[in-house]
């Protein structure tokens, strides 16, 4: 789960990282009220979303009196930002940050994260921050600096004097880097977050180190233990289909294709969607519906993934291990007739009582088609799912 930048930063405050002073508002009537609360020559007005490139897109505005901080709240509330990581259709922006201008020396990057490839916390530094740092990744490889973390152990003292080193501070600036680490380490463990980022985190206002921005997302699987935050959840900046899963207890994310997946189990259903690209296609979405799934969530899996003008051919790819096919196979041919599925549809099924789902599904007068083998039925869903567009290219012709 996402937070926005200012409920971030009170989570910040909460472990002793200080903060220039802010506000955040929902009207320009609050917004000038801020203004006035926040002594200083210049001001930041910050569109709140879930997105990062907000600078670029027009959502981060240098104002300099009221009547600039006025027009800049009124022409971003109520808006849709759209940067490079929205999609076009943007973010609704409802709430903006106020904060003072600080003059800038020099700006950084800091992030913790969880690296599942070695199951460890890794703490991320460069010196180019303010940028966007998967193209420095990218470009300047070099510049980017990883210190892994042992969970035993915790962060060590060393392992702050050597983000110091990389990133070539003054000894005052090393002591300070390693106490807002070490307060972000704890913040990380104590809230189970799966990423703290601090894009950028600025040298300003007489030597100090201050973050000017940050973000923080929280574990789903953890919220149960944090109630507070998960009633942070701004449910307007999420995709509607995955909102609309989370009720029903499935995991979806939409993606950019045109095969629309449903599985059971993520390992699972990451294999699918391999074999969709693998064979030319582009899936358009994960969705898994659990091991023990049922006829009702097969029926709200299949409205999730035909919602939109987007799929033109759906992959159902399931094994039965916890639940037999035969019920997987009711629950499929009871969600087409209820939802008035008109795509082509593939599905495969192995497990218990599997040729007995097949069957169903052969005799059950439904535009289907059945296979047992994954490879086939990934070719047969790029294949129908092309022919499918051209005929829709056709009918627009």
């Amino acid at each position: 789960m996402k937070l926005h930048e200012y409920q971030a930063k009170a989570l910040f405050e909460g472990f002793g990282i200080s903060l220039p002073k802010y506000g955040v508002a929902l009207s320009v009537a609050e917004a000038r009220d801020l203004m006035a609360q926040i002594p200083a020559d210049a001001w930041v007005v910050k569109a709140q979303v879930h997105a990062g490139a907000r600078g670029k897109a027009g959502g981060i505005r240098m104002v300099g009196n009221a009547a600039e901080l006025g027009a800049a709240a009124d022409d971003l509330l109520g808006s849709h930002l759209v940067t490079n990581q929205t999609g076009p259709q943007g973010l609704p922006v409802n709430h903006v940050l106020i904060e003072p201008a600080l003059e800038i020396q020099q700006e950084f990057y800091l992030s913790l994260l969880l690296d599942r490839t070695i199951e460890r916390v890794v703490v991320i530094l460069s010196t180019e921050g303010g940028m966007d740092i998967e193209a420095v990744a990218t470009t300047q490889p070099e510049k980017i600096h990883r210190l892994v973390i042992d969970p035993i152990v915790g962060l060590q003292s060393w392992q702050c004097r050597q983000a110091g080193f990389e990133l070539g501070l003054s000894p005052a600036l090393m002591a300070a880097l390693a106490k807002l680490m070490r307060s972000l380490y704890r913040l990380y463990l104590a809230k189970d977050a799966s990423l703290i980022e601090i894009n950028p985190l600025a040298v300003a206002d007489g030597d100090q180190l201050i973050p000017l921005d940050a973000k923080v997302e929280i574990d789903d699987n953890a919220l149960y233990r944090h109630q507070d935050l998960a009633a942070l959840r701004d449910v307007e900046q999420e995709d509607e289909k995955e909102r609309a899963a989370r009720v029903h207890d499935l995991s979806y994310i939409s993606l950019d294709g045109d095969i629309a997946c449903m599985v059971n189990g993520a390992g699972l259903a990451m294999a699918t969607m391999d074999l969709i690209k693998l064979h030319g296609g582009e899936p358009a979405n994960f969705l898994d519906v659990g091991g023990g799934t049922t006829a009702e969530k097969v029926a709200e899996a299949f409205k999730l993934i035909v919602a939109g003008d987007q799929v033109n051919a759906i992959l159902v790819n399931i094994f039965g291990g916890i639940v037999r096919c035969d019920l997987i196979a009711e629950g499929i041919i009871g969600a087409i007739k209820e939802v008035g599925v008109n795509i082509p549809v593939v599905v495969r099924l192995q497990g218990t009582n599997a040729e007995q789902a097949r069957r169903m599904l052969d005799d059950s007068g439904l535009d289907l088609v059945t296979t047992e083998a994954l490879t086939m039925a990934a070719r047969q869903a790029v294949a129908l799912a092309k022919q499918a567009q051209k005929g829709a290219e056709r009918g627009m012709g």
